[in-house]
């Protein structure tokens, strides 16, 4: 995930870099974090690479930051644009480029906390990870990587797109606790759990994964996991719409 800041002033700049920096930390999330001084340096790193998140004041100089959110979105429609300004005068020129947010200065860290629960659905799932331990070592799993996990061996053997297989020894209820948040994934039987986002169909027995895997699902689960995966296609398609 790339952010970016765009503030003149250099003391509130980096302190909202550093309540970035920590909501992405509690949230295990991947990310950097730009710092932009102007709008005409923010544009030119634009137009090289693409930003999931801008935080942009609106008054600045030489270019302010309603101009500069305008030739944004000539370069990019998508990214999710924060406004941070000391008024909420251009409430309609942020409708206009679409802003997602106004952050009212003096905002505070709790202001920015509660923007990142919001902002929780709209990033990508890629920049989303657990911490799992492999042999002695902590490693950072990106929640998209997984396809399906299941327990043996008093293993976790957990099944990834293009990381291999991973072993951690912990307990299944210790794995699973750590995606409870994420809505993706689906406890399909005893000791196995699957990542709908990578599932493509279910035949009544098997989910069926973009792999070309076969995840079993539990008789006694084959209802449920029928009416959850439903749901997320549900939820997928009206996200898109």
């Amino acid at each position: 995930m790339r952010i970016a800041v765009v503030d003149d002033n250099r003391q509130e700049r980096e302190e909202l870099v550093d309540w970035i920096a920590n909501a992405l930390e509690k949230r295990c999330w991947m990310g950097e974090c730009l710092e932009f001084s102007n709008g005409v340096d923010f544009l030119n790193a634009a137009r090289k690479e693409k930003f999931d998140l801008v935080f942009l004041d609106i008054y600045m100089e030489p270019m302010d930051g309603v101009t500069t959110a305008r030739q944004l979105r000539a370069l990019d429609e998508r990214c999710l644009l924060v406004f941070t300004t000391t008024s909420t005068d251009h409430a309609l020129d942020g409708y206009r480029v679409r802003a997602m947010h106004y952050l009212v200065k003096p905002f505070w860290r709790e202001d920015v906390e509660l923007l990142f629960d919001e902002l929780a659905s709209r990033l990508p799932q890629a920049d989303v990870f657990i911490q799992v331990k492999v042999g002695r070592q902590m490693q950072r799993l990106p929640l998209g990587e997984i396809l399906w996990a299941e327990h043996f061996q008093h293993q976790i053997h957990i099944h990834t797109g293009n990381m291999g297989e991973i072993l951690c020894r912990m307990t299944f209820g210790e794995f699973s606790a750590l995606l409870r948040q994420q809505e993706q994934f689906l406890v399909c039987g005893r000791g196995v759990l699957v990542n709908l986002a990578h599932v493509w169909d279910f035949d009544g027995t098997d989910f069926l994964l973009d792999s070309g895997a076969r995840v079993p699902v539990s008789r006694s689960a084959v209802e449920h996991s029928r009416k959850a995966f439903g749901e997320y296609l549900f939820q997928k398609r009206r996200m898109r719409s």
